[in-house]
């Protein structure tokens, strides 16, 4: 399998997701009220980290997906600690990964695998609120004003309506925020190509078990893109080879909340302490998850159900018309500038 079909696989398997990311982060900019993101998850206390890892672990989104979302909920409000919970929570698991779980790795799985990410995002949020405190701003003071000034203010704009809502969050959320990370999601999926293509897998069985496979399952899942969905198959091929239990939950929880498109775009918003406390939190807590789990299952003699379940090669036409939707979307960010300034230098042209 060659470079361009691995990359437009991954293209058609994120794309789904990706706009729907999009547009949540267009109905959470345009009609959720900030006022009520600022309440749940805006103060840097432990209760609004806890708020945003168990309001992202239910949002079936990817690693990728989950970028713009964040991004709207960080713009409406949420303090550092609970944007980065609920950036780790959400790619890490979800209704949709869980039942997956179920069905592919059995009963332990399906109850560890959420348990883990809302324990590896907690324990992320608090070291990013610890160690990268918000900077307090102080509350505006209004300003004195003539009484026909004060008048002016009384008056509310009129509501738009709810169809208006509608179409300003479809155009902010595949426009704003596909704009805002754009580059850092073709630089994620590039990277996982390359990953796919040039690591083999026997790369990964030649560790075993053990802490040092865990270790390379961080290494190996730390640039890579991959949702939680997707990457369930992936655990239990490993699993099915011999890698252990808790090897193959690091992987689960490090690949989707890890990959290099959301460490750049944490990096721009909330800054590299965020981006270190975050990346720390996330590989710390998944080692120990996962040291836990290898220890549950020597100590109570469980046996691994795994269930291979075969991915077809062809995918439905309605994923590939995502696929196709998404790159166009893409391409529109770098050929929109381009065409502006050939219609500039056109005017400039025609005025001289």
């Amino acid at each position: 399998m060659n470079l361009l079909t691995i990359f437009w696989n991954l293209l058609i398997e994120s794309a789904p997701w990706l706009l729907i990311g999009y547009l949540l982060a267009g109905i959470i900019k345009q009609v959720i009220p900030s006022e009520w993101v600022h309440k749940q998850m805006a103060k840097p206390g432990f209760v609004s980290i806890v708020k945003g890892a168990l309001i992202g672990a239910p949002l079936p989104l990817c690693s990728c997906g989950v970028i713009p979302t964040a991004l709207a909920v960080r713009k409406a409000g949420a303090s550092k600690g609970a944007t980065s919970s609920f950036l780790v929570a959400t790619p890490e698991t979800g209704v949709d990964s869980i039942s997956f779980s179920y069905a592919v790795l059995g009963p332990v799985f399906a109850i560890a695998r959420p348990v883990a990410a809302l324990t590896s995002a907690i324990i992320a949020g608090v070291l990013v609120n610890t160690f990268d405190k918000e900077e307090e701003v102080a509350e505006p003071i209004e300003a004195a004003s003539s009484c026909c000034h004060s008048k002016q203010q009384e008056q509310p704009e009129a509501e738009p309506g709810l169809g208006e809502k509608l179409i300003s969050a479809v155009q902010y959320g595949y426009g704003r925020m596909i704009s805002d990370t754009a580059k850092w999601l073709v630089i994620g999926l590039v990277a996982a190509t390359i990953i796919t293509a040039v690591v083999p897998q026997s790369f990964f069985l030649q560790w075993g078990d053990g802490l040092l496979a865990m270790i390379v399952m961080v290494i190996v899942g730390l640039p890579m893109y991959i949702c939680a969905t997707a990457s369930t198959p992936v655990a239990a091929g490993l699993l099915f080879a011999g890698i252990s239990p808790g090897a193959a939950l690091v992987f689960m929880l490090t690949g989707p909340a890890t990959n290099i498109a959301t460490m750049g775009v944490i990096k721009e918003q909330l800054g590299m302490r965020s981006l270190i406390a975050y990346m720390v939190g996330v590989i710390v807590s998944a080692i120990g998850c996962g040291l836990i789990l290898n220890e549950l299952y020597a100590a109570y003699g469980w046996q691994l159900q795994i269930s291979m379940m075969e991915h077809g090669e062809s995918y439905p036409l309605w994923r590939q018309l995502a696929a196709v939707l998404l790159c166009a979307l893409l391409a529109r960010v770098w050929l929109q500038p381009l065409f502006a300034r050939k219609e500039a230098k056109a005017e400039m042209v025609e005025a001289t």
